[in-house]
């Protein structure tokens, strides 16, 4: 029994002393290897550990922004993962020149067509550090209007106003136009075009209007709403109501409402909102002569 256990035990010995290959002039062995990848995970643990329980709740006590505590997460998790893949390669036999093999290995990525996986690597890190958008952000990039939910190494995610997931690469952010809603100052204004007939009383219009925007609760009081005549129509007097909006979730369930209000507010005022008129001429036909001369032929 005591034979066959160390038989086995040599047996496991050997093959974790199995050479594989060299880097840096250092044989690297499946032991070597199997201590590389248990040194990534535990540091992967503590990062984990760290972001969660300490981190986090650390941040969060501060009552610092949930942007901003995601970014120091994300910042943390790549310093301590950077840490962990240094201290890894010295269990192969690489010291700090380990770095510098990572960087290589980058390069031959690159070379062999990572150039898009580090583009955009590269570019959430920038998001990270420069924050042009962070998490809660409501943005719009293309025709993709949404709240951002996570910034990830390669790519952002997006939670579209219709609740669908959508996966965009962090490289958009940094090379196209982003529309973001809520950066720098959270409110926004809303614009409501509306006609009334040329038979309207245009201050009473324009009080109803007003009226409107004030009994809205989603409406700011500073800045104030205002009405503004716009133009003259081919059949009605063309007016804006212009109002401001504390942050630009509710933007179209609150323009929604106005919208409904302003029907309803004009119906009790008797204010027409006039239906689009043309005119139609009808002329009587041209006579057509019954007698038509015939074509005359040179003889």
């Amino acid at each position: 029994m005591n034979f066959e256990f160390s038989t086995v035990a040599e047996k496991i010995k050997d093959f974790l002393e199995l050479y594989l290959f060299t880097i840096n002039q250092t044989k690297v062995t499946v032991s070597s290897i199997l201590w590389f990848l248990l040194v990534i995970f535990g540091f992967w643990m503590a990062s984990k550990l760290i972001r969660k329980w300490i981190l986090n709740k650390l941040l969060e006590r501060l009552k610092v922004e949930m942007g901003l505590r995601f970014a120091f997460s994300r910042i943390t998790h790549y310093l301590i993962m950077i840490t962990g893949t240094v201290v890894a390669f010295q269990f192969i036999g690489l010291n700090l020149s380990g770095l510098a093999v990572i960087f290589g290995f980058l390069s031959v990525g690159i070379g062999f067509g990572l150039q898009n996986i580090t583009s955009n690597f590269v570019s959430g890190l920038i998001l990270l550090f420069e924050r042009p958008i962070k998490i809660g952000d409501r943005v719009t990039v293309g025709d993709t209007e949404g709240d951002v939910v996570a910034i990830n190494m390669r790519s952002t995610t997006i939670r579209s106003l219709r609740n669908i997931t959508i996966i965009v690469p962090n490289s958009e952010f940094i090379s196209s136009q982003v529309v973001n809603w809520s950066h720098g100052d959270p409110k926004v204004r809303l614009d409501v075009s509306v006609g009334v007939s040329y038979n309207s009383d245009l201050d009473a219009v324009i009080d109803t209007l007003y009226k409107v925007a004030k009994e809205n609760v989603h409406v700011m009081d500073y800045p104030e709403p205002e009405v503004i005549f716009d133009a003259f129509g081919d059949s009605s007097w063309n007016l804006y109501l212009r109002a401001w909006l504390k942050d630009p979730y509710d933007y179209y369930r609150v323009r929604s409402g106005i919208n409904c209000d302003i029907v309803r507010k004009f119906r009790e005022n008797n204010i027409e909102i006039p239906f689009p008129q043309r005119d139609l001429h009808v002329r009587s036909p041209l006579p057509v002569p019954f007698n038509i001369p015939e074509k005359v032929t040179a003889g």
